[in-house]
């Protein structure tokens, strides 16, 4: 028999209110990472505006991280595959505050660029390490997906907290000041996880023959075009729903606020179902894609008032809120055998397809409208839809 007692066993070591925390505390990295990324969407406007650059432009906000990011995820984890990922997390923490503190000081759009190439080297290591520890922080495959559920509660509380929030504070003292705010909040982020992370040594390290035989798998192929079509869908129209809001609904700054809050919160709720339904992922799955286009595709015909606006929005928030953990869950049971590998080609898959959304949706704002980017958009994420339900069928 071993002699370690209950008491003292690391099974109920990682169910104290310490493993708790530390499984809190990575999501408040995450949030800070989401948060920091997303940010310009709400400010694109008054940042244009100081720069003296067309929307489009101000896009690349967007583009370039998730650039970086695609790229950073596999290199990242690579190169720290050996390093305890407790310090990795606090390190790239510490990055993520000097990016957020020089785009609040940035004397040209130059810097800001700067900062968010850093912050795509944030996101595609953070993400990479940190999405994947809810089994090491705590015990039982129930309370593991509860801990999941929490970790990735941090992307829609960054379009509820994190983006009105900035949006708020960027009207009062301007948007500089939404970004020191950031570099504060992330410092403590930092100093939590340092507090309350175990040593967390990696298990199975990930070297790149790993990741190129998980390219090999089916699901995972599978995976990588529903990403590609959903996540380009989905940032190549939210990025640009702020100039939509204030050019179609003719909402002001307060408004937009109000508005992009109503559709954090449903992402909240979205984010809580999909994590509840995580048994019966691929339906949800599905089900939230063709609601996503189908909000996306009504906004401009239908979204030229406060209160249908902000009704598309909440179905919009509601099943984008879903998506992370539903698509997560798809790299993770492609790889069973590698759940850290699946979760960078989730990471670098996810971000890349940010850059080609934001980036192809920026040409279109600058050649066309907003109102244009949402119906293409919408009918991207039809055929996401339709490419998610025929792969689902297609799996036992």
């Amino acid at each position: 028999m071993p002699t370690t007692s209950l008491l003292t066993s690391p099974v109920a070591a990682r169910t104290s209110v310490r493993s708790w925390s530390a499984v809190v505390s990575v999501m408040t990295g995450i949030f800070s990472v989401v948060t920091t990324e997303i940010l310009p969407i709400g400010l694109l406007t008054p940042i244009g505006d100081t720069f003296r650059i067309s929307d489009g432009t101000a896009g690349l906000m967007m583009t370039l991280p998730g650039i970086v990011a695609a790229v950073a995820a596999p290199v990242v984890t690579v190169a720290v595959r050996r390093a305890d990922r407790r310090r990795v997390l606090c390190g790239l923490m510490l990055a993520l505050a000097l990016a957020d503190l020089v785009s609040a000081l940035a004397p040209g759009y130059w810097a800001v660029l700067a900062a968010r190439v850093v912050l795509g080297v944030v996101i595609g290591g953070f993400w990479s390490v940190g999405a994947g520890l809810a089994p090491r922080l705590v015990a039982g495959a129930e309370w593991q997906v509860r801990a999941n559920t929490v970790i990735f509660s941090a992307v829609p509380l960054g379009s509820v907290l994190g983006v009105p929030a900035g949006v708020l504070l960027g009207h009062l003292a301007g948007w500089r000041a939404a970004f020191g705010a950031m570099a504060l909040l992330t410092l403590a982020v930092f100093a939590a996880l340092a507090v309350t992370l175990p040593p967390l040594p990696p298990e199975s390290p990930t070297g790149l023959a790993v990741l190129r035989g998980l390219l090999r798998t089916r699901a995972v192929r599978a995976g990588l075009v529903v990403t590609l079509l959903l996540v380009s869908a989905h940032f190549g129209t939210y990025t640009y729903v702020t100039p939509f809001l204030e050019d179609v609904t003719r909402a002001g700054p307060d408004a937009v606020t109000a508005l992009l809050l109503v559709y954090g919160a449903a992402g909240v709720v979205g984010n809580v179902v999909g994590g509840v339904r995580a048994a019966r992922w691929r339906a949800t799955f599905t089900l939230a894609i063709g609601l996503l286009a189908a909000a996306v595709l009504l906004l401009p015909a239908l979204g030229t008032t406060w209160p249908v606006a902000a009704l598309l929005l909440a179905v919009w928030g509601l099943a984008y809120g879903a998506v992370p953990v539903c698509a997560q869950t798809w790299f993770v049971r492609a790889a069973p055998h590698a759940p850290e590998a699946a979760t960078v080609v989730f990471t670098s898959s996810f971000q890349a397809t940010i850059s080609l959304g934001a980036l192809v949706g920026g040409a279109v704002v600058d050649a066309s409208s907003p109102s244009t980017v949402l119906l293409l958009g919408g009918c991207v994420a039809l055929v996401a839809a339709a490419v998610a339900h025929v792969s689902a069928a297609r799996e036992p």
